[in-house]
């Protein structure tokens, strides 16, 4: 058996264990940003449905709960609470009267693009405030990004990241 096929290379592990932090920063960073500008706060699995949805527009519930991996009762008290906020629509299917049809609202689309413009923004200030070689080297790599990112929003570090320091 090839060793190399059971256990990442240390530089793999190393890269892994950033792009961990770094999701775990920018979750950090955009839940602070959400704080500074009034959106309505959606669970990260509501988030998922609206995503599904604005790729997928007029998907049903079955469709759905397998793009999620999640039943269709949980899938269903997910759309319940979307449609209460406004931001997804049931409608009938056209091909199945025993099947919905489940579509992002004008509401839900512009919840999505006012979430994207708060991240994109936050974003743009970690960026901005590396070094222009930084700024380039992000293209190949997080750790330009994930120091960048601590010295705006510290966030409790891992030793394994204190080695790539």
């Amino acid at each position: 058996m090839n060793p190399q096929a059971t256990s990442p290379s240390p530089p793999s592990r190393e890269a892994a264990e950033a792009a961990c932090e770094i999701i775990e920063l920018l979750e950090v960073l955009w839940e602070r940003g959400r704080d500074a500008v009034q959106v309505t706060p959606v669970s990260s699995s509501q988030l998922r449905v609206l995503y599904s949805l604005e790729r997928q527009d007029g998907i049903n519930l079955r469709t759905l709960g397998e793009l999620l991996g999640s039943s269709a009762p949980s899938v269903s008290r997910l759309c319940d609470r979307l449609q209460a906020l406004g931001f997804v629509e049931r409608t009938p299917s056209p091909v199945s009267r025993r099947e919905l049809t489940l579509h992002l609202t004008k509401r839900g689309e512009t919840y999505l693009r006012e979430l994207r413009a708060q991240r994109e923004e936050v974003l743009r200030s970690v960026i901005e405030a590396m070094p222009r070689s930084s700024r380039v080297a992000l293209l190949k790599g997080l750790s330009a990004f994930r120091d960048s990112a601590e010295d705006i929003a510290p966030v409790r570090r891992t030793d394994q990241a204190d080695r790539t320091a």
